[in-house]
């Protein structure tokens, strides 16, 4: 039935946790992760904006943590049994969710209900909550 998972992530410890769910979705068809981590990219400009003497050698470094990051959770994620398609890119995390999800052909998004900005999504309303309202396909909102 979810053959195809789009799990975006920040690295949050909510996202973390829908790992525990990801894992279910094998046991009940589930194939294939799309491993999605968006760069927001009002975070490269606000590096831009502050310090642009440093900014390329700090986005790099953005860069590279995520790129490993993403590692780890790839292995974990082919350690159980899935095939793993990592994406990492900067821009607007929800607009790269939902182009993924049409472009992907997913059967389920699975997303964490709260980010590492707790104070912005106060203010703006969370990635998952704006995915879920304008996702087509199911989404499985993971709490804390």
């Amino acid at each position: 039935m979810f053959k195809t998972i789009l799990y975006p992530t920040d690295f949050s410890d909510v996202s973390k946790k829908a790992l525990d769910y990801i894992r279910q979705l094998k046991e009940n068809g589930g194939e294939t992760v799309i491993l999605l981590h968006v760069i927001d990219e009002r975070q490269i400009q606000a590096i831009e904006s502050f310090v642009s003497e440093h900014a390329d050698k700090l986005a790099r470094d953005i860069m590279e943590s995520d790129s490993l990051e993403m590692e780890s959770i790839e292995k974990e994620l082919a350690q159980a049994g899935f095939h793993v398609k990592s994406r990492l890119t900067v821009g607007n995390p929800l607009m790269e969710i939902l182009g993924v999800e049409k472009e992907e052909d997913v059967s389920v998004i699975v997303i964490g209900s709260h980010g590492k900005t707790n104070l912005e999504e106060m203010f703006l309303g969370s990635v998952s909550e704006k995915v879920a309202r304008r996702c087509k396909k199911p989404i499985l909102i993971i709490k804390r």
